[in-house]
């Protein structure tokens, strides 16, 4: 279960300050515990430290642990829908959505750990990732009916193979190295590899 935190007001000296920026130290800081952690072992008081505030602002702004993860998800999820416009062919969005996960490790390990923390108690965000996924399955469907790729390939199939596809460097590191030579971190590898898996999308098209 989320922590339960106490809402209170700033002090005057807190109201002071840009409460934007406050939230947006506070969302980065979630981010990178959050992507090192996981929702259950991540604790308020270490993001507050990482962003610098005091940790009764996360009450304040976001109702505690569980409503600041729940809106850094859904930041999240709603650059990747924005990425998936209908009107893009599949292998541009693929290409987009695994440079954005190679380039904020942060966001791409959180996604992860959503997936392996699946069925647990204080699991979180389950449903707003079904609604997510909804969408990307859509865009698929719409991308299918382009010519993007043959009839008889399954969209939630293809959704799920590339999903992974774009998260194996983050999954797999140590095969990337083994493989590749390069760092699965670095930009360069990034940049490649996105190009890469656009090239194979680009081959199903008929």
């Amino acid at each position: 279960m989320a922590e339960p935190t106490p809402r209170r007001s700033p002090r005057p000296d807190e109201r002071k300050r840009d409460p934007e920026r406050t939230k947006a130290r506070i969302l980065e800081a979630a981010k990178a515990e959050f992507g090192a952690k996981g929702f259950a072992s991540a604790r308020v008081g270490d993001i507050a430290a990482r962003a610098g505030v005091n940790k009764q602002l996360i009450s304040y702004y976001f109702g505690g642990k569980e409503g600041l993860y729940t809106e850094l998800t859904s930041t999240m999820n709603q650059d990747y829908v924005a990425l998936a416009d209908p009107g893009r062919p599949l292998a541009d969005v693929v290409r987009d959505f695994a440079a954005a996960g190679l380039g904020d490790v942060d966001l791409g390990r959180l996604f992860l750990w959503e997936n392996l923390t699946d069925g647990a108690p204080d699991a979180v965000g389950v449903e707003e990732q079904r609604e997510f996924l909804r969408h990307q399955v859509d865009y698929v469907r719409a991308r299918q009916a382009a010519g993007d790729f043959p009839d008889d390939v399954d969209p939630a199939t293809l959704l799920l193979i590339l999903m992974s596809a774009a998260s194996a460097a983050l999954a797999l590191p140590r095969v990337v190295r083994a493989l590749t030579g390069q760092d699965p971190g670095s930009p360069e590898f990034a940049r490649a590899y996105a190009d890469q898996l656009a090239r194979v999308v680009g081959h199903l098209k008929p």
